[in-house]
């Protein structure tokens, strides 16, 4: 087992891996970041053991280095480890979601005796900062490690117990080039299919309100990744965009199929489209922590009267049972209202279904609203 690990960057990935290996391992930590109120956070929590804004005193004598920066910066600070005088044996990884552009420019440190793992660990969060960082964020998901053919069996072994231990994720060995075109089919052309609806929206919505107006629920829900922070998905498309130009490709013939078919009046074709779309979403993994988060959701059916809303909201507060966002969806005179319950945390939509019809809620999981909502 490694003695020293150096984690740079304490935000949410940095963090919440910091803290796995703080109460599992016995490990020395230390963080690095330009922030030092992050740092003494970190500290605060028992997260690093020390931390610094000079990345020369962070990886010194270390046997571990995490690059838990964005992608856009994790390429530079290779280039700044290259410099540096790295312990003899030394393992780097990474924690950024496309693989083989930096694997290339690990390639630099392996030239000195330097071992460079590339790694993805596969869950996040809709929050961000170390304030958000928690311990079980990997727990139940994947953790990719990319290696070369030539990279040690034993680095690649080494590193996987480590990243086993602290986070209680899965370790995925895959190929930097596979691993880039699966997560851009399942996360990256996704937030542009997502980004490119919503500004598709946003424009009709200047010539006509009711497009925003209109726009929720479904929608919203639709194209939520849509607001993922610019300028990090920039750097991420940038280095993923040789395998996201054939998905895109590949999409854009899709979606001609379709449109030919809606234009020649093509029923077969496009009850084909969904009906084989909804059989291979059926058969998606749900109990697995997945790139993007999951979110848990159901529907209430309430009667409109004054404090029905309180009234769920306070059943479900004495069971201790966390409600992530609540939202109703309708609620005019003299018909019953529909609230949406979102919850981070499986345990507690599953407590809540129980409770709720317990009551005598008429409760819809979220898999059986979508046979009930009307087109």
């Amino acid at each position: 087992m490694p003695e020293k690990i150096a984690v740079l960057g304490i935000g949410l990935i940095g963090g919440s891996l910091a803290l796995g290996l703080k109460e599992r391992t016995n490990v020395t930590v230390i963080g690095f970041d330009r922030n030092e109120q992050d740092l003494q956070f970190a500290k605060a929590i028992g997260a690093i053991d020390e931390g610094t804004t000079k990345l020369d005193k962070a990886v010194r004598d270390a046997d571990v280095v995490i690059i838990a920066l964005p992608v856009g910066k994790i390429k530079q600070t290779i280039e700044e480890l290259n410099l540096l005088p790295l312990k003899e044996n030394c393992i780097v990884t990474d924690v950024g979601s496309t693989k083989a552009e930096i694997v290339r420019s690990g390639r630099k440190l392996s030239g000195r005796g330097i071992t460079f793992i590339g790694g993805h660990p596969m869950a996040g969060s809709h929050q961000s900062g170390i304030k958000a960082a928690r311990s079980l964020l990997f727990e139940n998901a994947y953790y990719v490690l990319t290696p070369e053919p030539h990279t040690s069996l034993a680095a690649v072994q080494k590193l996987s117990r480590l990243l086993a231990l602290a986070t209680k994720a899965e370790l995925v060995i895959m190929d930097p080039v596979h691993h880039d075109r699966i997560v851009g089919a399942i996360s990256h052309l996704p937030h542009i299919i997502a980004a490119g609806l919503v500004n598709m929206v946003g424009d009709y919505n200047e010539d006509n309100e009711w497009f925003h107006r209109l726009a929720a629920g479904g929608f919203r829900d639709l194209t939520r990744i849509g607001a993922s922070h610019p300028i990090m998905w920039r750097d991420v498309l940038l280095t993923n965009r040789e395998e996201l130009i054939k998905l895109m490709d590949d999409w854009i013939e899709r979606m001609a199929r379709v449109r030919s078919a809606i234009m020649e009046t093509d029923p077969e074709c496009i009850e084909h489209f969904f009906t084989r779309s909804r059989a291979i979403r059926s058969k998606l993994p749900d109990r697995k922590k997945g790139i993007l988060e999951r979110r848990y959701t159901l529907y209430v059916d309430v009667p409109d009267r004054p404090g029905i809303i309180g009234k769920v909201a306070t059943l479900l507060g004495e069971k201790e049972i966390n409600i992530s966002n609540l939202e109703v969806m309708e609620n005019r005179e003299e018909i019953p209202g529909v609230l949406k319950l979102t919850f981070k945390q499986e345990k507690h939509y599953q407590n809540a279904i129980m409770a709720l019809r317990e009551a005598n809620y008429v409760v819809f999981a979220e898999e059986e609203r979508l046979e009930e909502v009307s087109v």
